[in-house]
């Protein structure tokens, strides 16, 4: 937007031929088109107006000054559609501005792999490097491949700010921008501008949020998108890199398909804590969308090899197993009865579109099979089929057919089956004991089961299960949420049932805190037939995990002992051998931290991980942790790879789960590249990992463990002294962040809190962190930090010098500064004091609280910077640095105009403007900082 020399801020310039100057010119390319657009639909005044704002943030910037008041008199009695149209520009902006990054990144990678370089760290050829230059055994190497299981969960977002249709538009701005860093003329670059310029004209006139909110049904349908955007394309090739790689370490008997080493996972549609919108009908449509895309692509892949897969009899010569698949398959047209492959595959549709009939009630996506054959039994058969196409066409030289045509579908047959992937169900404990008492009750077992102490419900609970009877009551007038819980759980029986055990493979239990608490999900299963009670010569089975979610500081503290005592109880061991021998624990980051603080929520999950591993290791069981991680550092986001090799040594053993939080989903599994790119990182580090010790100490190691557990105690201390030590806390909360005002907006999904209060403690964590993010201040990811350290250092001779000694050592330690120093370079305490003047109305309050923040804000930054030697949080990442340094300017207009629409819209003014200048600045302000919450 205006100057083209300006539109990247305050970029340093660089030589031709950096590599900085492609990205440069691509974001000047896309800010000046933007202001085209914005002149060509709003004019010359208003494109003026946005120029004049930009000028005065980019000043203000360049000399450390701060733009609040300028642009607030600027702006505050501008009509608010030009507000709006202020707004709008930056939030486009930043999104074309983050466009552009993320080209360039995949740009790099492949001019690395380009070059013959070594390979990057967090890639597999990288992985695989790393064993062989650590002499690694073979043994163990094919062993943790064979079992590998890397799962990303997928979740909605209470607080999701982007729609489907601009991520499609910039997904095709991104492509164009590739295309036209390959042109190999002007004039074809030239064409390639223009189609860009479509693009972005496309992008200003198309509304950035949405006239109303999101339904469960829209979440589960938008989810769905990332399988044919990327991820039936990258999870297989993955996988035969993965293949590639071990092949040459596996002997001939040892050889197998690796089709479980990454499965995707979902809780949108099963995920009903606190979400009331979640019903047995929504649990249906999820199954059975997933369905439907998995068995629509594997039907379209076979149609679409009927094709192109011609080879004629007359030419080549194909094996008699072949030959017998295509004289089934009932084609008697004159045209292919020398193709022998189309015959087969034509056959192999039509027993595959009956299967997938049965499967979803006779509605099969694509077309009708040209006769009707008999359904597949299972799904192995037709990875049975496909290997005979493969076979034959590998005897007739059409080796490279077989390699790059049939075996990329039976993988994604093998990995995502007729379910796509696993519907998680969740559900918080309190609902389980309220559900159970009730069906106790109304079968006359008992009528003071929530009155009971924990030793009896344990023994009544196994009594329960040891028993065939059922304890649901037909016709019994149960309340709406029993009877909505029943529906659900029936529904999760039906699934199986249709789709096989991966459609709903683990239950996950939020906030379990004690043995009944799993139990108490392990008899309502049984009410279904998920669970079966012990029968002669027979024990107790279960056909899905169940998976306590440990959330809080005193929960996790807890966990190893809950595990132990649950482990210890015979029948619940029988129901985990029925699982392999292995039992799943979820640890959640968001709430920990809510309810502790960043440095506290670390240390007591690290220390949460390595006891549950010993734990399960006495009972001779695997432990598979499943990380509750959030897209922000103050919900256990950051770098994936760093963050898994910094876990405690064995908590990984080959498996993890971990969530992909709904705002960061778009971010990671937009396109190919981007989806290869996070998986193989995923990949990466649970090798890595599992094999190797990159922290190069012991877990307990006391120099750095006994230390470590007095810095959280006294970061705890501090953050709860802050959060819950004053009762008005809650009302600065709310009075400096947007959070109040996210659930009358078109913001996802689910209710901002898990009930009807203004508490902080039922506030779920998603618009706790959200919040924090939009004013800048972005405590739960720091607060505290500044005052343990200052505490240790003045306690521990050379206490400063130890702290910089464990950063340097210590993976964890070091993950976990580096992560606190992005957000203090995102954090800013000018703009957050603006927040805090303006929406907070009582002096003393506002004041006293606020001075509080900003000198730890200040003695965390010193201590930051005194412990890695960096003179600013993120100096170690310059690619980082600068991203952030450019965007900085265009931010500061958002947030002025974030508080003063806030203060009108709590002042009572009703015009729709307010409202929706309030969501596109949410939208405008996450997406700067390149996330929400």
């Amino acid at each position: 937007m205006a100057p083209v020399s300006d539109h990247v801020g305050n970029i340093p310039s660089t030589s031709p031929g950096t590599s900085q100057d492609p990205l440069r010119a691509d974001i000047r390319l896309l800010g000046t088109m933007l202001g085209n657009a914005l002149r060509a639909s709003d004019g010359d005044e208003i494109f003026d107006l946005v120029e004049r704002v930009r000028r005065i943030a980019v000043d203000a910037r360049r000399h450390g000054a701060s733009s609040a008041q300028e642009l607030h008199e600027l702006l505050a009695h501008r009509p608010l559609n030009e507000q709006i149209v202020v707004v709008r520009a930056f939030g486009w902006l930043s999104l074309l501005a983050n466009t552009a990054e993320d080209v360039h990144v995949e740009r790099r990678r492949r001019h690395h792999r380009s070059m013959g370089s070594e390979p990057q760290p967090g890639s597999i050829d990288a992985s695989f490097a790393r064993l062989a230059n650590a002499a690694a055994a073979t043994t163990s190497i094919v062993d943790l491949v064979d079992r590998m299981q890397v799962s990303p969960v997928i979740t909605a977002h209470p607080t999701e700010v982007r729609r489907q249709t601009v991520l499609n538009a910039v997904n095709r701005v991104a492509e164009l921008l590739d295309e036209r860093e390959q042109a190999i003329d002007d004039a074809e670059r030239a064409t390639v501008d223009e189609q860009i310029e479509v693009g972005v004209v496309t992008l200003w006139q198309t509304a950035l949020v949405r006239l109303s909110k999101l339904r469960v049904r829209d979440e589960i349908n938008e989810a769905l998108r990332y399988y044919e955007a990327s991820l039936f394309e990258v999870i297989p090739s993955i996988v035969a890199d993965l293949e590639q790689h071990v092949g040459k370490l596996w002997s001939d008997d040892d050889r197998q398909p690796l089709d479980q080493a990454i499965t995707m996972g979902s809780w949108i549609g099963g995920d009903r804590d606190g979400n009331p919108f979640v019903t047995a009908d929504v649990v249906r449509t999820a199954t059975r969308r997933h369905c439907e895309v998995a068995l629509g692509h594997h039907l379209g892949e076979l149609h679409r090899l009927g094709l192109t897969l011609s080879m004629t009899e007359r030419v080549v010569q194909t094996t008699a197993d072949l030959h017998a698949l295509a004289d089934r398959a009932a084609d008697d047209s004159p045209f292919r009865a020398d193709e022998p492959y189309r015959r087969a595959l034509r056959g192999m549709y039509a027993r595959l579109h009956a299967f997938a009939a049965a499967v979803l009630d006779g509605e099969v996506p694509g077309p009708p099979p040209h006769a009707q054959l008999p359904a597949y039994d299972s799904l192995d058969e037709l990875l049975g089929d496909l290997d005979v196409v493969a076979t034959s066409l590998a005897g007739h030289g059409a080796g490279p057919l077989a390699t790059h045509e049939i075996a990329p579908l039976r993988r994604a047959v093998a990995i995502f089956g007729a379910h796509l992937c696993g519907l998680d169900m969740r559900q918080n404990s309190a609902v389980h004991e309220h559900v159970l008492d009730q069906l106790l009750r109304t079968a006359g077992v008992c009528d003071d089961y929530i009155d009971r102490d924990e030793t009896d419900r344990v023994e009544l609970l196994l009594a329960e299960l040891s028993s065939p009877r059922l304890l649901r009551v037909l016709d019994a007038d149960y309340d709406e949420q029993t009877s909505s819980e029943l529906a659900i759980l029936a529904e999760a029986a039906a699934a199986h049932a249709a789709a096989g055990r991966r459609a709903i493979p683990h239950y996950v239990i939020s906030m379990a805190d004690s043995v009944s608490d799993v139990l108490e999900v392990a008899v309502l299963l049984k009410e279904v037939g998920l669970v079966h009670p012990p029968r002669p010569g027979e024990p107790a089975s279960s056909q899905l995990d169940i998976v306590p979610l440990f959330e809080t500081i005193n929960d996790l503290a807890a966990a190893a002992t809950t595990l132990d005592a649950l482990l210890s109880t015979p029948l619940y061991r029988d129901l985990v051998a029925s699982r392999g021998d292995r039992q799943e624990v979820m640890i959640g980051y968001s709430d920990s931290n809510k309810d502790g603080g960043y440095l506290a929520s670390q240390w007591n999950l690290y220390r949460a991980q390595r006891s549950l591993v010993e734990a399960a290791h006495r009972h001779d069981v695997r432990l598979r942790l499943f990380h509750g991680r959030g897209g922000t550092v103050g919900r256990g986001g950051g770098p994936a790879y760093q963050a898994i090799l910094a876990q405690p040594a064995g908590s990984v053993d080959g498996s993890i789960r971990v969530t992909e939080q709904g705002e960061m989903v778009a971010a990671k599994y937009a396109n190919p590249a981007l989806a290869r790119r996070n998986l193989e990182t995923l990949v990466a580090a649970t090798i890595e990992a599992s094999l190797l010790d990159p922290a190069q100490l012991g877990d307990d190691d006391p120099g750095v463990a006994d230390p470590m557990a007095g810095i959280a105690s006294r970061a705890l201390a501090e953050y709860r002294e802050l959060v819950y030590g004053n009762e008005r806390f809650v009302e600065f909360f709310r009075s400096v962040t947007p959070t109040a005002e996210i659930a009358s907006l078109n913001i996802g999904s689910r209710p901002a809190s898990r009930k009807p209060s203004n508490a902080i403690e039922d506030l779920r964590a998603i618009p706790w962190v959200f919040g924090w993010a939009q004013c800048r201040l972005m405590i739960p990811a720091w607060y505290g930090a500044g005052t343990a350290f200052e505490w240790f250092a003045e306690r521990t001779p050379d206490g400063a010098d130890m702290l910089a000694r464990m950063y340097r050592r210590w993976s964890f330690f070091r993950a976990t500064l580096n992560n606190m120093g992005m957000v203090l370079a995102k954090s800013d305490i000018t703009i957050g004091r603006r927040y805090a003047d303006v929406l907070v109305h009582d002096d003393e309050l506002r004041t006293s609280t606020f001075a509080r923040i900003a000198d730890e804000h200040a003695r965390t930054l010193e201590w930051h910077r005194r412990i890695t030697g960096l003179d600013e949080p993120i100096a170690d990442n310059p690619l980082l640095s600068r991203s952030l340094r450019n965007r900085y300017p265009y931010l500061d207009p958002l947030h002025t105009l974030q508080v003063d629409l806030l203060q009108r819209f709590r002042s009572g003014d009703d015009d729709p403007l307010v409202g929706r200048g309030l969501e596109l600045t949410m939208n405008a302000i996450a997406t700067g900082l390149r996330n929400s919450g």
